[in-house]
């Protein structure tokens, strides 16, 4: 592998670091609420509404016991509620009002630790960045699962998704 290779792959990894730890202070900062609670937050508000618990915890990577965990803290603090289910086995997951407004202040939290971490970048720059961050996004996802996971904390509206412009979405339609 190249010298330029192993720098880009390095480079990468300590890019995606800075940006998770980013990401997360900002949406554990607006939820009031730790570890995948932010993500299940904006996931739930954004696509995911209703959903079951499994559905949720496959999107938020816990076990079936931390994501029952998950539910039960987000209902004690007044986020989300468990409802009757679409088959009448399973509970589905909602949020309450006070857990869309959760939902929109880490999603905006995000957006604002995003922008400072892309200030550096001239117009060009960005639009560069996108590209080729699309490119990885959309060649790493194998699906509709996938996707889920990928866009846990995405706005739908600014990558382009309800136009059909998103990269993982187009890529995870691609697979099915």
């Amino acid at each position: 592998m190249s010298d330029s290779h192993v720098q880009a792959a390095n480079l990468l990894g300590a890019l995606a670091l800075a940006v998770e730890e980013r990401i997360e202070a900002a949406g554990e900062a607006a939820a009031g609420e730790r570890a995948a609670a932010p993500a299940a937050l904006v996931a739930l508000h954004e696509y995911a509404g209703g959903c079951t618990i499994d559905t949720l915890r496959a999107i938020v990577a816990l076990t079936p016991s931390g994501a029952v965990r998950l539910v039960d803290r987000l209902e004690a603090a007044g986020l989300a509620r468990r409802e009757p289910g679409a088959d009448g086995r399973r509970r589905s997951v909602v949020l309450t009002a006070a857990g869309r407004a959760a939902a929109e202040r880490v999603r905006d939290a995000r957006a604002a630790a995003l922008e400072e971490l892309l200030a550096p970048l001239d117009a060009g720059d960005r639009a560069e960045l996108a590209r080729l961050a699309g490119a990885v996004l959309a060649g790493i996802t194998r699906g509709r699962g996938d996707a889920w996971r990928i866009c846990r904390l995405c706005d739908p509206g600014a990558c382009g998704h309800h136009e059909g412009r998103c990269p993982v979405t187009i890529a995870a339609h691609a697979e099915a």
